[in-house]
């Protein structure tokens, strides 16, 4: 059975990857990594958007599964009444990530960015991958929210901090590559569809506030078992 939280980290990882500040950006920002013109549809250089946002991908893909490793190995052995005020106050945390991304509240450090600066570096698969994990230790209002709502359900579930991240990492990663392969495309997509994601984020508040309302509550695992018995029982 796939966790509920698995699904939730998936999307979340969708969601991060359709940050209406960020998602313009990202053709130009890979074609940058490739060395390439965005708009350049030959083979050759599709073949090198396609590589080095692999290799992007890969690089926040394993700071994301080392930090899943990380909080598996701190905060599994704690007892469950840890665990229990663990769940209440991440929970707690992600509603107020949620309305900060309703813009019902504003959370200061979210406003600045704080993220690894790499100068210098030529359009290389290393230097595809330094930036990958440059981007993965990135804190921006663009996915700050989302990222720390990911992290925080880590925190509350450090037996599956693992797979959650790494499908979080998946979730952000797949139209990284999807980008990466239809790079001219997507610019084309991104600019008819503005409207549209400029009203994406009422969605992802709505999304996070429920996620933390059932890490809140522990209803996560029961939610996952209603999924369970409505495929088992006609």
């Amino acid at each position: 059975m796939v966790e509920v939280t698995i699904i939730a980290a998936f999307l979340a990882g969708i969601v991060s990857f359709l940050s209406p500040c960020i998602l313009p950006l990202i053709p130009g920002f890979l074609a940058y990594l490739a060395g390439v013109n965005p708009e350049d549809s030959s083979a050759k250089a599709r073949t090198k958007m396609f590589l080095n946002s692999l290799i992007f991908v890969l690089g926040f893909s394993a700071v994301f599964s080392l930090l899943g490793v990380l909080l598996n190995s701190i905060l599994e052995k704690n007892s469950y009444t840890i665990q229990l005020w663990l769940s209440r106050v991440g929970g707690v945390i992600i509603i107020l990530f949620g309305f900060y991304v309703l813009k019902l509240i504003k959370i200061p450090f979210l406003e600045k960015e704080h993220k690894l600066q790499i100068k210098g570096l030529k359009p290389s698969y290393f230097a595809s991958f330094l930036f990958g994990a440059a981007f993965a230790v990135g804190w921006t209002p663009c996915v700050g929210a989302v990222l720390g709502a990911i992290l925080t359900l880590a925190l509350t579930n450090p037996g599956q901090s693992f797979y959650l991240l790494l499908s979080y990492a998946i979730g952000l990663g797949i139209p990284f590559l999807i980008v990466g392969i239809f790079s001219t495309k997507a610019l084309t997509l991104i600019k008819k569809n503005e409207k549209f994601f400029k009203y994406f984020n009422v969605f992802v508040g709505i999304f996070l506030i429920t996620l933390g309302v059932l890490v809140f509550t522990q209803q996560l695992s029961r939610v996952a078992s209603l999924g369970v018995v409505s495929r088992l029982v006609p």
